[in-house]
């Protein structure tokens, strides 16, 4: 998925809210928000393909060609992402060199914190959308049409692991190409397409790209000439108040588990890629070089591939021993290779995400997490014996949550001291159900949607109990307001305990005395990333 990143005390986050590592705030993009538009749709959330078929390197659907552009001698590519969770864009730089070895001028385009270059647009044969998540999906959508008035020529692309999801939405919304899975090779062949000339001026048949690929690879070291500044993305807090710049890169894309939550089984079908060891590192030392002093690996879990992961992290440290890196692990991995944490924190790791996503045995069990409860809570000890700090995430209302299993949930967060490491956002994280979600094919799920919502890439729910989607819009409300208002995670924590006590009936108050009375002690201030991750 997707990849991880922890939240810090900004504000919830909206396209063009990331500060500088100064607190200076760049110029906000003119990337319109949907005004329906709220926490809830964000990344953690799934989607599923239509019954594909996939082999070892491409599915057997393939794209027809839908427009060729004016033959030229260099294709003129523009390249666009409308948000990548506070980070410099990997899904940018690494087409970039594609297409810059491949002979075409590329340009990039980050709307998370530049605004819509119309200049750009208007003199690109291509205009690719990098969609690797639904954010960057709804955002992208009432671009598509102000881009095709800008340029009515321009053949639309939309690449990323959200593309060949939402294949028939972006299509009617006018996206020639989709390219899902491992995209840097279809991108490339669709230039070299739409470069052909008797393909342009006979309109000859043409074999297209992959709706999904699966191929491997051979990387290029990603181009991020052009993108700006590290120092305009989130950045790393530490517990004495300091900040380091954060760079970001991959390691590894798609994912051997079959979460049903997740996004990315639909796409890679248990299949995981390597990018190779020598590109990872050679980006992260011109991210060094450019100021990056923190790297965060985005890969969906960091020990799918174990002994990659090592030979990355063990030349990082030995290359650059004052770097520090955070990894996403999911619980499972955790706790199967334990053995491997003192090596993460010997060579720089301060934190890891991971997708816990619920305590109670009926989500888990629904979102096939193949963890418990307790072996959340072995994580923690875990982390902790190695030094490592643990981000949890968590996908806190789903039809399964009860008033009562809320609350046992922020007990267990403060019964194990992570008041200050869960992100207070993911207090109010409701469960979104895109088109073809491993969710629906379990009947339950299947009872409880209401009609496809196409503009929200989503299926309406109501939780049975009214009281728990009320505690969900309390809470985000009140997340939103104490972030806006820089008050500290625990202080927004003991805000989310009164709202859950008042909303099964009555408030436990005595219990929240230690933390009443007693202010965040220096140790407790955990490191963490300025943006909020959604898993």
């Amino acid at each position: 998925m997707k990849s991880p990143g922890s939240a810090g005390v900004s504000p919830v986050p909206a396209l063009g809210r990331h500060t500088t590592g100064t607190g200076e705030t760049p110029a906000l993009p003119v990337v319109p928000v949907p005004a329906d538009f709220s926490q809830t749709l964000w990344e953690q959330l799934s989607e599923r393909s239509e019954a594909w078929t996939y082999t070892d390197s491409v599915t057997s659907i393939l794209e027809a060609p839908n427009s060729a552009v004016a033959p030229a001698a260099a294709i003129d590519v523009l390249l666009i992402s409308t948000y990548e969770l506070g980070r410099q864009p990997f899904g940018l730089a690494s087409p970039a060199a594609w297409l810059r070895d491949a002979g075409a001028t590329v340009t990039c385009l980050d709307l998370a914190v530049q605004p819509l270059d119309e200049a750009a647009v208007a003199a690109a044969d291509l205009v690719a959308f990098y969609v690797p998540m639904h954010t960057a999906t709804r955002l992208t959508a009432p671009l598509l049409a102000r881009v095709k008035a800008l340029n009515p020529r321009a053949h639309l692309c939309c690449y990323g692991l959200y593309a060949p999801l939402n294949a028939g939405y972006l299509r009617d919304l006018g996206v020639d190409t989709i390219l899902g899975g491992e995209f840097e090779e279809g991108l490339v062949s669709l230039v070299d397409r739409l470069s052909s000339l008797s393909s342009a001026r006979t309109g000859a048949p043409s074999t297209g790209e992959p709706l999904i690929s699966l191929g491997k690879q051979r990387f290029r070291t990603p181009v991020r000439e052009g993108l700006p500044g590290l120092e305009h993305y989130a950045y790393l807090t530490l517990g004495d108040g300091a900040r380091r710049t954060v760079g970001y890169t991959e390691a590894t894309r798609g994912c051997k588990h079959l979460c049903r939550h997740c996004p990315i089984p639909p796409v890679y079908g248990g299949a995981f890629r390597v990018v190779q060891a020598e590109v990872v590192l050679e980006d992260i030392a011109r991210q060094a070089a450019a100021g990056a002093r923190h790297i965060t690996f985005g890969d969906p879990d960091f020990f799918n591939g174990q002994a990659h992961a090592l030979r990355i992290v063990r030349s990082l440290h030995e290359r650059c021993p004052d770097l520090t890196y955070d990894v996403t692990i999911k619980v499972e991995h955790l706790l199967k290779h334990a053995r491997l944490l003192p090596t993460l924190r010997e060579t720089g790791c301060l934190l890891v995400t991971s997708a816990v996503e619920a305590i109670d045995e009926a989500t888990l069990a629904a979102y096939d997490k193949r963890h418990t409860r307790d072996d959340f809570i072995r994580s923690v000890d875990l982390c902790r014996a190695a030094g490592l700090t643990l981000n949890p995430t968590f996908v806190t209302f789903g039809p399964w949550t009860t008033l009562d299993s809320y609350i046992d949930l922020l007990q267990l967060i403060r019964r194990l001291d992570l008041v200050d490491a869960v992100a207070p956002i993911q207090y109010g994280i409701r469960l979104l159900i895109p088109a073809g979600s491993l969710l629906l094919d379990l009947p339950d799920v299947r009872d409880l949607v209401g009609p496809y919502d196409e503009e929200a890439l989503a299926y309406p729910w109501a939780h049975p109990d009214p009281r728990v989607d009320s505690l969900c819009a309390d809470v985000l409300a009140a997340v939103q307001r104490g972030q806006k208002q820089g008050k500290e995670r625990r202080d927004i924590y003991r805000e989310v305990w009164v709202l859950a006590h008042e909303a099964r009936g009555g408030v436990a108050r005595d219990t929240l005395a230690l933390l009443e009375v007693t202010p965040t002690p220096p140790g407790a201030i955990v490191p963490h990333l300025s943006e909020p991750w959604y898993c």
